[in-house]
């Protein structure tokens, strides 16, 4: 007796088919899983076991062979059980063959034959839609596989549900996606007293997608400015709630079965680790990088990172996606995401404070800042000194413009720049545009040129740091609604590029 059913094994945020065979043959009773199973694929044999006996199902005393084609893709994690499980009822006939074949199956069985929420419900519903098959999965993995409107799923509590729905003795109703969250509140760009030159820069790095450094002493208010920027970012699109979505999903951060249509914002800390931060481990799973795809990962402290972390970051930053190398995988993830990053002038942090630095400066900022390369540094767009805030300035009110005025001419930069850039694959914002396309979107006149030119020569412009520049002037247009870009919008650029005199 032969059947089979389907499952998906995960290689990065791809959900690869796989083929559950079942053949029952005569011979000593024994039960083995082949096709190149992990330590959690191989236990399935015993949860299986345990959930039939809970069931009343006997295991004929037969040879139970279970492969799982294709044999050379490693199979790894729980959300096997329910596959094996339905292949085994269709070979001893207790539920239809055909049934089995036209489902996807994913989720773990505990012992007495509850279904336990996986991760991953997301990608495998985007396969099953692929192939043309119903996806079932457990019952609290179901809204979130409901998202992709392509594909049936049905989500069961137990074994014994999937059985009965099988055999048609009681329908599982398919299930629904969870409810979307829009955004995240509670912090206001309003709340941030002063800081006006650093809060311009801000909404600047949200319109176009910039990555950002801000240099300044304890206290001043960088961590504070960024922990506001999802405040301004616009909520993604369906599709990007899509790709941020299924990463989420194979590390099990989607709860409830809800999708976020707010921005990712990640900020590891310091002493994270290489695989943390652009992914690996044994499953080679997705590291921060990923996990802030489409969104913003915010390094506090940026020199307190280790040298090769920081190192793994400038790929990334060029390709929008990493390859995670390891010796049982290659695995590729998107991370196109916002870098914005934080750091104190020097060990102390009052290297400009003649009264409080140490009597090592100014070399100790020399040798602190150092600890970030030259080219990680040409990567940012906008390079801002925060200054310390003045004690008299927090005593005066509130700002009148907060995070919902910024965010209003943020969203109508991005639609601007949606607009421009629709039929241009993998292009979506100005920090994406490059080579020619960015010459002509951004265009400088004569007078414009010769500015640039001699901004270059005087302060050492890299050739990525003069594309750069061409690339914040388009974004600063696009805030003001100019075609256009302007002379004031090179210069304005330029103060987020070059050494500041403030």
């Amino acid at each position: 007796m032969t059947a089979r059913s389907y499952t998906v094994a995960f290689q990065g945020v791809e959900a690869r088919p796989v083929e559950v065979q079942c053949a029952i043959a005569p011979g000593l009773p024994a039960f083995s899983v082949v096709g190149l199973p992990d330590k959690a694929v191989q236990e399935a044999r015993e949860r299986v076991r345990a959930a039939f006996a809970a069931m009343s199902i006997a295991l004929p005393s037969r040879r139970i062979t279970v492969n799982l084609s294709p044999a050379g893709l490693p199979k790894e994690g729980s959300h096997f059980d329910l596959p094996i499980a339905l292949a085994l009822l269709a070979a001893i006939g207790i539920i239809p063959a055909e049934k089995a074949e036209e489902t996807i199956a994913l989720g773990e069985l505990s012992l007495d034959g509850q279904l336990m929420p996986v991760v991953g419900a997301l990608p495998a519903a985007v396969t099953a839609a692929e192939e043309g098959r119903m996806l079932l999965c457990p019952k609290p993995s179901g809204p979130e596989a409901a998202w992709v409107d392509a594909a049936q799923v049905i989500g069961a509590a137990t074994l014994t549900e999937a059985v009965q729905h099988f055999t048609g003795q009681r329908r599982i109703e398919p299930s629904v996606p969870g409810e979307a969250v829009h955004g995240l509140g509670g912090k206001d760009l309003r709340d941030v007293k002063g800081q006006e030159f650093a809060k311009r820069a801000l909404e600047i790095a949200a319109a176009g997608r910039h990555h950002m450094l801000m240099v300044g002493p304890p206290g001043s208010g960088k961590s504070m400015l960024a922990a506001r920027l999802p405040s301004i970012l616009p909520p993604l699109t369906p599709a990007e709630a899509l790709e941020t979505s299924m990463i989420h999903s194979l590390c099990g951060l989607i709860d409830e079965g809800g999708i976020s249509r707010a921005r990712p914002f990640r900020e590891p800390h310091h002493t994270a680790s290489m695989a943390a931060i652009a992914g690996g481990g044994r499953r080679a799973q997705p590291g921060e990088i990923s996990l802030a795809h489409n969104g913003v990962l915010f390094l506090d402290e940026l020199p307190e990172f280790g040298r090769p972390v920081l190192e793994t970051l400038r790929q990334p930053l060029e390709t929008g996606e990493v390859m995670v190398a390891r010796a049982n995988a290659h695995v590729k993830y998107p991370s196109r995401f916002m870098l914005v990053a934080a750091a104190n002038p020097c060990k102390c942090g009052y290297l400009a404070d003649a009264n409080r630095a140490c009597s090592r400066a100014p070399l100790c900022g020399a040798d602190y800042l150092g600890r970030i390369s030259g080219p990680l540094l040409d990567r940012f767009d906008l390079h801002l000194d925060v200054p310390p805030v003045d004690v008299a300035d927090l005593e005066l009110p509130p700002s009148a413009e907060g995070s919902a005025e910024v965010a209003q001419r943020v969203a109508g930069a991005r639609e601007i720049q949606a607009d421009r850039f629709r039929g241009h694959s993998g292009l979506r914002q100005n920090a994406d545009a490059e080579g020619t396309l960015l010459e002509e979107i951004a265009a400088p006149d004569a007078d414009s040129r010769d500015l640039l030119v001699r901004a270059a020569e005087r302060f050492g412009l890299s050739a990525r740091g003069y594309h750069r520049v061409l690339r914040v002037a388009r974004t600063i247009a696009d805030l003001a609604c100019e075609e256009k870009v302007q002379r004031q919008h090179f210069a304005e650029a330029l103060s987020f590029r070059l050494p500041s005199t403030r």
